[in-house]
Order: C-alpha cells, then sequence, then structure tokens
C-alpha cells in the first residue's frame, strides 16, 4: 500500500514484486499508482510542513535516531528482504541494510547541528544573522540498485533539515521501500511529513517533478531521465539533484601491487553484479603487465559462485530482471563481433532467475560502445595504455565523471592522480566503489547536478540560507 498523511491507503491497481533469484518466487503485490496519489502525497506534505519546519531539533533527532537503531536491529532480516528483491548476495544486502541505519543516524546527529552564523554588518551597531531553513516539500525519487541505501541519503537529510517528503521508489523494489517507511511510521513521525506514493515513473515521477507543490526533486537514476527532470523542474524554478550514470576507470599502473589490483577490478566491476553507478566499467592498464592482469582477473572471475542472492555462499547474484539481462547480453554480443569476451554467458542454476556470468572484454578500442557507455552489469573492458600520461588521458575521455581509481605503489602517480582525475570522487589502491556515510558523494559532467548528497555537504540542498539584520 501507499502511506499518505499518516495512513496507508490501498490503490486500484497492483503489480508483482518479482524475485530475480527464482521468477517463480512473488515478494508480494504493490501498487502500481496514478496522478491523483501523488496530489494527495504533495497535498498532505504542504498542509504538514509548516508544522515539520517548526518542529524541535531533538524531535526530528530522536524519530531518526529511533530508525537507525530498527534497521540495524534488523539487518539481518531486512538485508534478506533486500536479497530477495533486488538479487545483491545477501552479504552485501545485509550490509547495505546497516549502512541505511547508519545513515539514519548521522543525520539523526546532523538535526541537531543545523547552525547559522552571525557576523557584523559594515554598519556601525548592526549585526547579520544568516540561518538556514528547510526549502518545503522535498519529491524524492530513487533507483532499484541500492533499495534501501539511497532511499536513506535522501530522506534522512530531507526530514533532518525540517522538510516534508513525497517519495516514490524505483518499481522493481517496492517492499524495501516499504520496510523504511513502516519504521519512520512506528518511530512516531508526524502524519503528512513523509508519503510513499509506489508506481512507474512515467506517471508517478513525472507527476512528482510536474506538481507545482513540490518545492525540490533529488532523484538518482539515468541520464535520460535526469535530464528530463532537470528540464522540468527549471520550467518552475524549483530546486533539483541529480545522480545519473557512471564510465568509471580504474588506472592500474606496472608498478602496482597485482594482486591488490586485480581484488580492486573484482570488486569495482562485478560486486552487486556490476549494477552500480560507481563500478569500475574501464580497466585502463599499463602494456607491460596487460597479460599478467587479464591472466589473473581470469583466474580469480573462476573462483567467483554465481547463484541465489539469498545463498551465504553467492559471490554474484542475479541481474535484477529480464530486461536489464537483455541489455547486458546485448553489449557482450557487440563486444564478441569485435573483440575477446571472457565469460558473460547465462548460467544455470536450480532455480529460474537471471543469471549471468561476469564478463571481461579485451581488444575493444576506446571508441567502441562498450566503453562509452553505461552497461550496468557485471562487464568490464580492459583498455591498454602505454604510460602514465595516456592513462590519465584514457580515463578523463568519457562525457561522465562520477568516481576514478588508481593502482600504483608511486606517490607521485597517486597524488597527480587525486589532482587530475575528471571525477567527484577518487580512489588510490582502493575499488571505484565505496563511500562512508558521513562524506560527500557526487560527480561531474553528465554524472551529477547540484549539490554533493551525504555528509554535512546534504544541507546545501535540503535547506535554504535567510540573512536578516539587525540594529539594537
Amino acid at each position: 500500500m501507499n502511506y499518505i498523511d499518516g495512513q496507508w491507503v490501498a490503490a486500484d491497481d497492483h503489480r508483482p514484486d518479482v524475485n530475480p533469484s527464482n521468477t517463480a518466487d512473488f515478494v508480494g503485490l504493490y501498487p502500481q499508482s496514478g496522478r491523483a496519489a501523488v496530489d494527495d502525497a504533495v497535498a498532505a506534505a504542504r498542509a504538514a510542513a509548516p508544522g515539520w519546519a517548526r518542529s524541535s531539533p531533538q524531535l526530528r533527532a530522536d524519530i531518526l535516531e529511533a530508525v537507525a537503531a530498527e534497521l540495524l536491529g534488523r539487518a539481518d532480516e531486512l538485508g534478506r528482504l533486500l536479497a530477495r528483491e533486488e538479487g545483491k548476495p545477501v552479504r552485501e544486502a545485509v550490509a547495505e541494510a546497516t549502512r541505511a541505519g547508519h545513515l539514519f543516524r548521522f543525520f539523526s546527529g546532523e538535526a541537531l547541528r543545523m547552525g547559522g552564523e552571525r557576523i557584523p554588518s559594515t554598519r556601525p551597531g548592526v549585526t547579520v544573522d544568516i540561518i538556514r531553513e528547510p526549502v518545503g516539500v522535498v519529491g524524492i525519487i530513487t533507483p532499484w540498485n541500492f533499495p534501501m541505501a539511497i532511499p536513506a541519503w535522501k530522506i534522512a537529510p530531507a526530514l533532518a533539515c525540517g522538510n516534508t517528503v513525497v517519495f516514490k521508489p524505483a518499481d522493481l523494489v517496492p517492499a524495501c521501500a516499504h520496510a523504511i517507511v513502516d519504521c519512520l511510521h512506528r518511530a512516531g513521525l508526524p502524519p503528512g511529513v513523509l508519503n510513499l506514493v509506489m508506481g512507474p515513473g512515467s506517471t508517478v515521477g513525472s507527476a512528482i517533478t510536474e506538481s507545482s507543490g513540490v518545492d525540490a526533486v533529488t532523484f538518482t537514476g539515468s541520464v535520460g531521465v535526469g535530464r528530463g527532470i532537470a528540464v522540468a523542474a527549471a520550467s518552475r524554478l524549483a530546486r533539483v539533484q541529480l545522480e545519473m550514470g557512471g564510465k568509471n576507470p580504474l588506472v592500474v599502473m606496472a608498478d602496482a601491487d597485482l594482486d591488490l589490483a586485480v581484488d580492486c577490478a573484482i570488486q569495482g566491476a562485478y560486486f552487486s553484479t556490476g549494477q552500480r553507478c560507481t563500478a569500475s566499467s574501464r580497466l585502463i592498464v599499463e602494456e607491460a603487465i596487460q597479460d599478467r592482469f587479464v591472466a589473473a582477473m581470469v583466474n580469480r572471475m573462476r573462483t567467483l559462485t554465481v547463484g541465489d542472492a539469498l545463498s551465504e555462499s553467492t559471490d554474484i547474484g542475479p541481474v535484477v530482471d529480464e530486461r536489464q539481462l537483455a541489455t547486458d547480453l546485448e553489449y557482450i554480443e557487440l563486444a564478441r563481433a569485435d573483440a575477446e569476451v571472457y565469460g558473460g554467458d547465462l548460467v544455470r542454476r536450480a532455480t529460474p532467475g537471471y543469471y549471468l556470468a561476469p564478463a571481461l572484454i579485451t581488444g575493444a578500442a576506446n571508441d567502441h560502445r562498450v566503453n562509452r557507455e553505461e552497461i550496468f552489469g557485471p562487464v568490464a573492458a580492459v583498455l591498454p595504455v602505454a604510460d602514465y600520461d595516456e592513462a590519465l588521458a584514457v580515463a578523463n575521455d568519457t562525457e561522465f565523471g562520477l568516481t576514478a581509481g588508481i593502482c600504483t605503489t608511486s606517490l607521485r602517480h597517486a597524488e597527480h592522480f587525486r589532482n587530475n582525475a575528471a571525477a567527484g570522487m577518487v580512489m588510490v589502491n582502493l575499488p571505484t566503489a565505496g563511500v562512508d556515510v558521513h562524506v560527500p558523494f557526487g560527480g561531474s559532467k553528465g554524472s551529477s547536478y547540484g549539490p554533493r548528497e551525504q555528509g554535512q555537504h546534504a544541507r546545501h540542498f535540503y535547506t535554504s540560507t535567510r540573512t536578516s539584520y539587525l540594529r539594537a
């Protein structure tokens, strides 16, 4: 059911929520809502906005802390729900549920740290106060690949800053969204402060973006949809924050610790089934070690278990659904026509699911589609380069700029890469995926638009400043 004005509300139409590890298993039936439900949710959020904006920071902190405690206490249970619904291996899924709890805990503290500034005016006897205020009603549209962490890092700061929310989760992961909202409901969140509307993006997402009652929209998803949201929001002068695609490079220099580099590449490219915007899809390797690196990668790939997300022995779960699987296979076949592909085959298991072996592509040119477009699956390509200068140039040769990594024992190269990689986040001797809850998340170019997410930087999107003068 949807959650509007503090009540669980039934919808007229529903769709099955399918387990990608076993397509015969339905997690449940969830709403396919229309614009009327969005209108009701926005009206409830607008009515609740003044009271929530004036509420005690301690009340907001206590509610968010209660949610954090429940998420952390139920991490195993909620992780299994996430694994069953989205296909993320259960170990990763439990870690994501835990991360969601940590996000709510961090922003519980932020609710009490919403400070301002007092500065002297240039005029004698006059003081200036600069305070932060909530922007109002925030529309939150989240993707399917991190169905607990991403809603947490949007909902928690929005509420901590005193905003009310209309939340639309991805159609493929409604159960995780329901679980988070249920925690907030039982933590004592006042009616109307958070509203959940489930349904297709073309209907519910568009209605949120276009609603005159929504003051700001934060979105994580595809570049195409993000650009459409930016245009729609700008047309009515609404605030907008976008986190979109990535085609992230991991540079491997000849002086790198090879075992460490392979570990970074395997984790970055294939964990979470490669279905994350921070995945290392371009492995830029110095020619002197290319053959050794590829051999080590292939050997390591053979040790990875592709299987049911609920199995503790699984390293790589299924692709999220049939459409994404078809997309992954299309890119792999494109690569086979021009290059060599290790792996990338369909995998059969005891239950019917969307199982795909990780794929490593060699011999595809830098301008090949597999090296330009975000695939969003367990697919990575090796790009050989002569030296560090060429590695940096190839790394930056993309329309995206979310994250970039380098494996090297050279401090000079590491420091230069940190300062010159065209990305919002840079990793040295670490996988490109994995950002702590208290630091800003975001990129450049086609990857991100608007203020950063997470950490104290989140307040720049969820609040506006008021400047006031006083002469005593």
